[in-house]
């Protein structure tokens, strides 16, 4: 009788074990407005004052057309499509990307990127549209020129035709410049329409403020502990802060920054460090001629932001919506999928971190339990974007058709 005692006893207890396991957490202030912080979502469009096409209809065809264009390239072969695909969350499935050759990063997604200050992995551009002409001059990327391009939007009748309508007086230049310009405007006035769609998070999160526990009942569990975990002891909102998911700055995150060419060459990616003299130099960036909106306070970062010595090795933090479909992760793609993500922060190796660098990360030491739950809190703020693909398609048929 005793052992049966004993026996009923365990069960009781690990009965009790697994109910509190189940129960959701409770936020204290400082996570509720987190979370808050988090929202709402979409948000409300925002006309690029430097870039005179921004929210233009015409102008949004026009780029769509062009992003699907491979004649802007060099070998006639590669369009924006080919490492931004809308299946794959406007990036690309693969570590690193392949253009003309091998390249050393991971290709970004485009959604939501509107809603940055700098582009690329190490932020060389400073608007959408000057982030645009940079991979079709790339000699590894597309491999373009100012005259490719130009020349295209002249003897194409239909991009011809496009172009008058988004901007006549930039379409009829005589300046090739001025064309690239136009593309490139075209191209960011599309890709501002690609917005993330709201997730099962938005819908908790958006319920959290109402008390409406009917709602917050269908996030799952494992996904809320994921999200109390994210909000406190992981301190993951310091960086991934905001609506999307990122404070858009730089950080050193433990990553190595040495790269093996195609040919099997060693090389190093100094990241922000070299994107700052790329933007610095950089003719299309905010101080120069072609910014249509010299007064607006985006210009103030371009001007005042100076390499420090701290930059070397700092990637930019990437959103972290969608992120189910824009893997694998990291600058150089080299994680392939989110528990290993999560693994290489659980599993920090502070040495790798500058000695003036990031004060703010340290092991998260997560048990595997922690780790699951939260890959499901990431995994949560993905929903499939077949809205932005099923738009992209309609934008260019109606092109075609006003532009045969």
């Amino acid at each position: 009788m005793s052992i049966l005692r004993a026996c009923l006893g365990l069960l009781l207890v690990l009965f009790a074990t697994a109910a509190r396991a189940d129960e959701p957490p409770v936020f204290d202030a400082t996570q509720r407005r987190l979370i808050r912080s988090f929202g709402p979502w979409p948000p409300a469009f925002r006309i690029d004052s430097g870039n005179p096409l921004s929210g233009r209809p015409e102008a949004v065809r026009f780029g769509a057309v062009l992003f699907a264009e491979p004649r802007l390239s060099k070998n006639g072969a590669l369009a924006c499509q080919n490492c931004h695909q809308p299946q794959h969350g406007w990036a690309e499935p693969v570590a690193r990307s392949h253009g003309l050759d091998r390249l050393d990063r991971n290709a970004p997604g485009l959604l939501d990127s509107r809603l940055h200050r700098w582009f690329g992995w190490d932020g060389a551009s400073d608007s959408l549209w000057a982030a645009a002409i940079r991979p079709i001059l790339d000699p590894r990327e597309m491999g373009g020129s100012t005259a490719i391009v130009a020349d295209l939007l002249r003897r194409d009748p239909a991009l011809a035709c496009l172009a008058r309508q988004a901007d006549d007086a930039a379409a009829t230049s005589p300046d090739d410049e001025s064309l690239l310009v136009l593309a490139a405007r075209a191209l960011a006035a599309f890709q501002e329409t690609l917005v993330s769609p709201r997730t099962a998070f938005d819908d908790f999160r958006d319920a959290l403020l109402t008390n409406d526990h009917a709602v917050m009942a269908r996030y799952p569990v494992s996904a809320q502990r994921g999200l109390a975990l994210f909000t406190s002891r992981g301190q993951c909102a310091t960086c991934h802060s905001g609506p999307a998911f990122t404070n858009g700055e730089f950080h050193d995150t433990g990553m190595p920054f040495f790269v093996i060419g195609a040919d099997g060459t060693r090389g190093v990616d100094p990241g922000r460090h070299r994107g700052i003299a790329r933007l610095k130099a950089n003719p299309f960036n905010r101080l120069g001629r072609y910014n249509a909106d010299p007064q607006s306070p985006a210009v103030l970062p371009v001007r005042h932001v100076a390499q420090q010595h701290r930059n070397w090795g700092e990637f930019k933090v990437p959103s972290l919506r969608s992120l189910l479909f824009t893997g694998p992760y990291m600058h150089d793609g080299s994680k392939p999928d989110l528990a290993s993500v999560v693994q290489h922060y659980s599993d920090l190796d502070e040495d790798r971190l500058h000695s003036d660098g990031e004060a703010i990360l340290r092991p998260l030491r997560l048990s595997a339990e922690e780790s699951r739950d939260l890959v499901a809190f990431l995994q949560s703020l993905s929903a499939p974007a077949v809205a932005a693909a099923s738009d992209y398609e309609t934008l260019k048929a109606e092109a075609r058709r006003l532009c045969p």
